[in-house]
């Protein structure tokens, strides 16, 4: 058998459309139900579906009174609060193209991004980097939230194919590349709700991400909102350790992180009393076995891992109604097709390793790379994700790690999660990136960088247990931390960067 399914097509996206309103539909059957609550140590500030649509309509008719016309391009500069929802929302209302970016970029950094998208306006908050000086108007935060009270906007309804919004890759393998997506986008996240999230209108959902990343944005606020449901995010400057508190005062039921925010909620040693607990969400990267073995021992609930991309949020996941296999990822969202493609573009046979690709007709997959006023869309009938997995017979996809990564050792190919899964079951390690490094000309090695106190000795006879000696580091490097990405993602290139560094 083939290492392709073959779903039922997803319905059509209704026309005309606003992902917007969208959004928010639930503020016609619930107004007074809370749709968000941005949580602080010292207390939280809630919304209800009313006054948040109101807010958006009002900051939409602000946006548009500024003098913007649809189609503008507004760059989102904020932090974890109300004023993001706010601003994104309210520029798709408008049927402007907002641009959320990572808060933690450099001015520099933000410069060639506004030189790729071109920017009418940017909405930053206080003391958040700009570019020096600024291509564009600067709305402060403090400016766009007087906005709520102005008259509701009507909606910009339209093409649901035609421009919604724009985000950035994470950049680790070269430059940031502006992704477009249409507003039928989120109209396909109605994929993940029974393929993944499972989210009711009585759940209370805790994101623990920053809400400048899409996996944050679409599943820590829009997806709760489809489902009429509540959103809880986290303010900006809570800390990690606090969210079990959080999370068990203020009832939440799913809670979403990546693995490395799961690993360090874990290693705080202290019970993790969630009575209220359904399930956790996973995304970002891979996740260890050993982090969902231990989540469930600490709380009596499963993790759900899925994969996904920012050209195609996620389209394979776990989920309550059909648990991966322990190893496993998960499988085809309902209303997906991808496929697992051998180097001659083919479907490979189950069990065989190949490249994970979504078909071109999926209504979650972008419109292309935008490059000025031009937007580029992807060639062929399957999109490459570059991500390496084999499918098993059951339609289990298992991850192998990206294919730039993937490490060539003695002539074999292999997967750096597999070596990084076997290591981080002693107990001296706490996380690991397993990369392949050039220490000659015409020589590389594996190489192991990680954090914990175990003694490079120990590391390497623990390798010897559980790994072919092909695939057994031969460097153990440990530091302090690992470097990640803006969206919290191990950043290997880094890696690999500051090895050439070293003298």
């Amino acid at each position: 058998m083939r290492s392709v399914t073959d779903a039922q097509p997803w319905p059509a996206c209704p026309a005309p459309f606003n992902l917007a309103r969208h959004v928010l539909a639930a503020v016609r059957s619930r107004p007074d139900h809370v749709a968000l609550q941005i949580l602080r140590s010292s207390g939280t500030e809630r919304w209800s579906y009313g006054r948040l649509d109101a807010a958006v309509r009002g900051v939409a008719t602000g946006l548009l009174e500024r003098g913007l016309v649809p189609g503008d391009r507004v760059m989102l500069r904020l932090g974890n609060g109300v004023a993001f929802p706010l601003a994104f929302l309210g520029a798709v209302t408008a049927g402007l193209v907002p641009v959320p970016t990572a808060s933690g970029l450099t001015p520099g950094e933000v410069r060639r991004l506004c030189a790729a998208i071109a920017p009418k306006l940017i909405v930053a908050g206080e003391g958040i980097a700009l570019p020096d000086p600024a291509p564009c108007p600067v709305l402060s935060e403090a400016e766009l939230r007087g906005y709520e009270t102005r008259r509701p906007a009507n909606w910009a309804l339209g093409d649901p194919d035609r421009l919604g919004y724009v985000v950035f890759t994470s950049g680790t393998s070269g430059r940031p590349r502006a992704v477009a997506h249409a507003h039928r986008a989120v109209w396909a996240r109605g994929m993940m709700a029974g393929g993944w999230t499972c989210i009711g209108a009585d759940d209370r959902l805790m994101h623990a991400g920053a809400l400048n990343w899409t996996y944050t944005l679409g599943t820590g606020l829009f997806d709760p909102w489809v489902a009429g449901a509540t959103a809880l995010v986290a303010a900006e400057g809570v800390a990690a350790e606090q969210l079990p508190l959080l999370a068990k005062r203020f009832d939440v039921t799913i809670f979403a992180a990546v693995p490395g925010v799961y690993r360090k909620l874990l290693a705080q040693g202290r019970p993790l009393a969630l009575p209220r607990l359904r399930h956790g969400l996973s995304a970002g990267e891979k996740l260890p076995l050993s982090i969902r073995q231990a989540w469930r021992s600490a709380t009596g609930t499963d993790l759900h891992e899925a994969m996904g991309m920012s050209e195609c949020s996620t389209f394979l996941s776990s989920c309550p109604l059909r648990p991966a296999p322990d190893g496993a990822t998960g499988y085809a969202q309902p209303g997906r097709r991808i496929a697992v493609l051998g180097s001659d573009g083919a479907p490979v046979d189950r069990g065989e390793s190949g490249i994970l690709a979504v078909h071109r007709d999926d209504p979650g997959l972008f419109l292309g790379t935008l490059e000025g006023d031009t937007i580029n869309p992807p060639e062929g009938d399957w999109f490459q994700t570059g991500d390496m997995v084999t499918m098993a017979e059951d339609g289990a996809i298992t991850s192998l790690g990206r294919a730039d990564d993937m490490i060539n050792a003695g002539g074999f190919r292999v997967s750096p999660a597999e070596i990084e899964a076997a290591l981080n079951t002693h107990p001296g390690v706490g996380a690991s990136a397993a990369v392949e490094l050039k220490v000659k000309s015409d020589a590389s090695v594996i190489a192991l960088f990680y954090t914990g106190e175990a003694l490079e000795t120990d590391l390497a006879a623990h390798a010897e247990t559980c790994l072919a000696r092909y695939k057994q580091p031969r460097l153990y490097l440990r530091r302090d931390a690992l470097p990640v990405t803006a969206n919290g993602k191990v950043n290997r290139r880094a890696l690999r960067e500051e090895w050439k560094e070293t003298p």
